[in-house]
């Protein structure tokens, strides 16, 4: 059988020692089994052993036919983040403790990565949302985001005003502290924790969840994933807002600026192990049915 991939990517987290065990595992592995292994260059000093390839993070993604994450879910970002416009498969390890997106564990490996490398595996793609600040009609910064883009406010005791436009129709005014818009895969992330619904990764939508609303009415709504998205803000007086897309912090945004926040074209593509189980995994991260080895009763 043919091998779907023949050179791969490692991205481990930054400087964490603890992760140093399992790289050392997953490198003597994938270089035993005669692949090409590249390394981002933060984490290539834990690798024991001479002429390990490294480079930077932000051109991993160029050399590659596969990245693995391993980590938690905040690597995982950051490995999405990185390879997204490559159009290349990625596979998450999960050495954090609550993990939706990394879903192989170290004392998996090797089994479990074997079988995806030899082409068993389901792969499943995830949009991305690109947020655009308009200042003046320019577009002075881009960011994009797996999980979800929010306004914040910052460095003020008062709540912000927020005005938001689907597709270019109003849609409400709200004074809270912030608004999130998340993507399904961020569902389960700070939507979940502010009071937002978890969406089931396969949805083509998008839900934008208040923060600490002031009129209780205001509550989380769920619209389509081909929507565009404007935010504006109408205070009197001039505050600055705070952006955040997944954890890269837009500061300094003005009261007069406009964020624009729509789906990028190109998803990302996850490879899990066959039999990947959304619901599962929700059971078990969120510790529901736990007196249950099988289906409940009706």
């Amino acid at each position: 059988m043919q091998r779907p991939f023949k050179i791969i990517g490692i991205i481990g987290k930054p400087s964490d020692p603890r992760i140093t065990a399992t790289l050392d595992l997953l490198y003597g592995y994938l270089k035993a089994a005669h692949y090409t292994v590249i390394i981002e260059q933060d984490s290539a000093g834990f690798i024991k052993g001479p002429a390990v390839e490294a480079c930077p993070i932000g051109t991993i993604g160029q050399h590659c036919d596969l990245v693995i994450a391993v980590g938690g879910d905040g690597t995982f970002l950051s490995a999405v983040r990185a390879v997204v416009a490559y159009d290349i498969p990625i596979i998450g390890i999960n050495l954090g403790r609550l993990g939706f997106l990394v879903d192989i564990s170290p004392n998996e490996l090797p089994e479990k990565l074997h079988h995806i490398l030899q082409g068993h595996y389901t792969e499943e793609k995830r949009y991305l949302l690109r947020t655009k600040i308009i200042r003046e009609g320019q577009i002075i910064h881009e960011e994009t985001a797996v999980n979800e883009v929010v306004i914040h406010r910052w460095i003020t005791p008062s709540m912000i005003e927020i005005i938001t436009k689907i597709d270019g129709v109003f849609l409400n005014s709200q004074r809270s502290d912030g608004l999130i818009i998340s993507t399904p895969t961020g569902s389960t992330a700070y939507s979940l924790s502010a009071g937002g619904p978890i969406l089931s990764p396969s949805l083509n939508a998008l839900v934008l969840v208040p923060l600490n609303p002031h009129t209780l009415s205001n509550r989380p709504i769920v619209i389509a994933d081909s929507s565009e998205i404007e935010i504006s803000f109408c205070q009197t007086k001039q505050i600055n807002a705070l952006v955040t897309c997944d954890h890269i912090e837009i500061p300094k945004v003005l009261i007069s600026d406009k964020i624009l926040i729509k789906q990028e074209p190109k998803p990302i593509r996850i490879l899990h192990p066959e039999g990947h189980d959304f619901f599962y995994i929700l059971r078990n991260k969120l510790n529901w049915s736990s007196g249950y080895h099988t289906s409940p009763p009706c």
